[in-house]
């Protein structure tokens, strides 16, 4: 009662007329963030239910806290396992968070400072959608990676990959994962090799991801431990190692019914046609490995559940979602096999079909307008 009443009594000077009313778009911000917006519909018919972008926003990052705690704790560990040191679970935990906190203050605070520029510029709301985009973009980074390229990739992705094109819900591509393939471009040494993947490694320890491994032409299979792969024991992303954790909050937002089962299981019918073909030809280590050990490598998990069935950059129509889901999988297995210069390729799979996503949707609603142009030339032709 005492921030409501607080709120209240300092809001008059944020609004029009007031002494701070060109911070207005800002002070609405913290409100809406911290109560439920008191403004609501006057006329026409509207359905009025709890399935708003706040809810949907809150359940995405309750999804990715498993990823989250998991990889603060990962990175601690490989880091002390690639050093030999022996050390205590909250030492582990301690040094992770050490890495991956200042990732996040980075995220947050150049992502939302050009957010809040965008929204008093345009005299608009701030829009929750960053609050997800910025709590990705480190779960898909390197722990190693310099803050300060960090903060290039955040404002790249939030001025050309959102705000040009008008902001939340208009975006055409996901801006986390613009983020990560800037960097892939840009400063390729700092996205690729062994030598980025684990905090301060001594030079000595390999370092080596599954994908790195593949591209080297070896077995990986052969070479590390399933259960670690499971687990995410290995060297990889911030969030991107736990395929258990990935699970667990994949499950949750299938429960809550905030991603699309369509897109999801398209994904993966794509993906399991096409490891399949490859391992039909199976010339060389790459083409043998299966559709679950494509799974359990590289962040394919991550990006079915977190990154491809995005509502706004994903395809709208039910028919639309299929085969934008199924040529997401079916391209990232192709990169990953046939272009190993770019072994993560469930980036350049979801950003691809992100350019096509309303192209499919153009598709599908022209065939459905013909099919129906087309019954109902028969009719009319019967009752002639």
């Amino acid at each position: 009662m005492g921030l409501r009443a607080f709120l209240d009594k300092i809001k008059p000077a944020f609004e029009k007329g007031g002494k701070f009313e060109k911070l207005h778009s800002t002070f609405d911000a913290f409100e809406t963030f911290l109560y439920v917006p008191d403004t609501v519909t006057e006329n026409g018919s509207h359905i009025r239910d709890a399935v708003d972008m706040k809810r949907n926003m809150i359940f995405v990052m309750i999804a990715l806290m498993p990823c989250f705690f998991f990889g603060i704790f990962n990175v601690g560990y490989q880091h002390f396992l690639s050093s030999g040191e022996n050390v205590t679970f909250w030492h582990t935990v301690g040094y992770g968070l050490m890495k991956v906190i200042p990732m996040y203050l980075v995220s947050y605070i150049v992502g939302l400072a050009i957010e809040f520029i965008f929204a008093e510029v345009r005299h608009e709301q701030v829009n929750e959608g960053y609050f997800v985009t910025g709590f990705l973009i480190p779960l898909i980074m390197p722990p190693d990676i310099p803050l300060w390229m960090l903060a290039i990739a955040v404002a790249f992705a939030v001025i050309i990959g959102k705000e040009v094109f008008g902001g939340t819900g208009m975006n055409i591509v996901n801006p986390a994962l613009l983020a990560r393939a800037f960097l892939f471009f840009s400063y390729p040494s700092k996205m690729s090799g062994d030598d980025i993947w684990i905090a301060d490694k001594p030079d000595a320890y390999s370092g080596a991801t599954p994908l790195g491994e593949l591209l080297n032409g070896s077995n990986v299979m052969e070479s590390l431990n399933i259960s670690d792969m499971f687990f995410g024991f290995m060297p990889g992303s911030v969030g991107e190692t736990s395929k258990l954790a990935i699970l667990t909050g994949g499950m949750f937002l299938i429960l809550t019914q905030v991603i699309s089962l369509r897109i999801l299981l398209s994904v993966f019918a794509g993906a399991i046609i096409m490891s399949l073909t490859f391992n039909l030809i199976g010339s060389t280590p790459a083409m043998e490995v299966t559709f679950w050990q494509h799974f359990l490598i590289g962040g394919f998990l991550f990006g079915a559940f977190f990154m491809a069935t995005d509502p706004v950059t994903a395809a709208q129509t039910n028919t639309g979602k299929i085969i934008y889901g199924f040529l997401v999988g079916a391209i990232a297995i192709m990169i990953r096999v046939i272009n190993q210069a770019y072994p993560e390729g469930m980036m350049l799979s979801i950003l691809l079909m992100n350019f096509f996503a309303p192209f499919i949707d153009y598709v599908v609603v022209n065939n459905n307008i013909r099919k129906r142009k087309r019954r109902l030339a028969k009719t009319e032709r019967r009752s002639s």
